[in-house]
C-alpha cells in the first residue's frame, strides 16, 4: 500500500472517491448477508464513508480501519461523536458508541485488536489496491476476521485505458483470491453512469461471499 499517496490525497482534500451519501449497492443488497440487528460489521479502508452512518442507523455495530487520521477524525465529527482514543499496537483506536475505527495500515491490524466481527463490507478497499497487494490483503482479512462472510463491491473496466486506483477486479480475480475459503454469489450488477470518471465504460458487481464448511474453524485454529 502506498501510504504517502493516500495521506497526500486526504491532506489535499482530493477525495473524489468519497460519496456524500450511502452507496446504493450497499443499501439495496446488504440484507443478503442476513445479519441480525446488532451484528458487528468490519469496513476496511473506510475513509469517512457515509456507509458507516447507514450501518449505524440501522442498528449495526461498526469496526473500521483507515490509514488517514484526517478521515477518521472527520467520521466522528460528522456523526457528532467524541471518540476515546487509545493505543492498539502500532495503531490508534478511536471509539464512541457502536463505532470503533483504527488508524494506520490495515496489515498492522491483528485478530486480537479487531475482535470478533460478524461480516465484512468492502466497497472501496480491494479495488484501491494493486494486484500483488490484493492477494496479501485478501488473505489478511480472512485471517483477522476468521473468515467472516463478506459483501464485496467490485469494479470492472479496461485497465489499459486508465491507470488505477480504483483498479479493475474481475470475477476471475475475485475467485482467485477467495474461492478456497468462500463460495461467491453475484447478487447485483450495474453499469456506472458516465463510466469511470468519464474516461471509459465501467461496471460494478456485488458479491456475497460465505465461508465454505469448516473454513472458520480452520482459520481460527491455524
Amino acid at each position: 500500500m502506498d501510504e504517502t499517496f493516500w495521506h497526500g490525497k486526504w491532506q489535499r482534500n482530493e477525495i473524489g472517491f468519497h460519496e456524500p451519501w450511502p452507496n446504493a449497492l450497499l443499501t439495496d443488497n446488504f440484507m443478503a448477508l442476513r445479519l441480525p440487528v446488532g451484528a458487528r460489521v468490519f469496513v476496511p479502508l473506510c475513509g469517512k464513508s457515509r456507509d458507516i452512518h447507514w450501518l449505524l442507523e440501522y442498528g449495526y455495530q461498526v469496526a473500521g480501519i483507515e490509514l488517514s487520521p484526517i478521515a477518521v477524525t472527520q467520521i466522528f465529527f460528522e456523526l457528532g461523536l467524541a471518540p476515546r482514543i487509545s493505543p492498539a499496537g502500532p495503531l490508534l483506536r478511536y471509539e464512541a458508541g457502536s463505532l470503533c475505527v483504527f488508524t494506520g495500515n490495515v496489515f498492522s491490524l491483528t485478530r486480537t485488536e479487531l475482535g470478533h466481527v460478524d461480516a465484512v463490507y468492502d466497497r472501496a478497499a480491494l479495488i484501491a489496491l494493486p494486484a500483488p497487494t490484493r492477494v496479501a490483503y485478501a488473505r489478511h482479512l480472512i485471517t483477522i476476521t476468521e473468515a467472516a462472510p463478506e459483501l464485496v463491491i467490485s469494479m470492472e473496466y479496461d485497465q489499459s485505458r486508465k491507470a488505477g486506483p480504483p483498479f479493475s477486479v474481475d470475477e476471475n480475480a475475485l475467485r482467485q483470491y477467495y474461492r478456497d475459503t468462500f463460495t461467491l454469489d453475484r447478487v447485483a450488477h450495474r453499469t456506472i453512469p458516465g463510466g469511470l470518471k468519464g474516461s471509459c465504460p465501467a461496471t460494478e458487481s456485488v458479491w456475497v461471499m460465505k465461508p465454505r464448511y469448516g473454513a472458520e474453524a480452520l482459520i481460527r485454529n491455524g
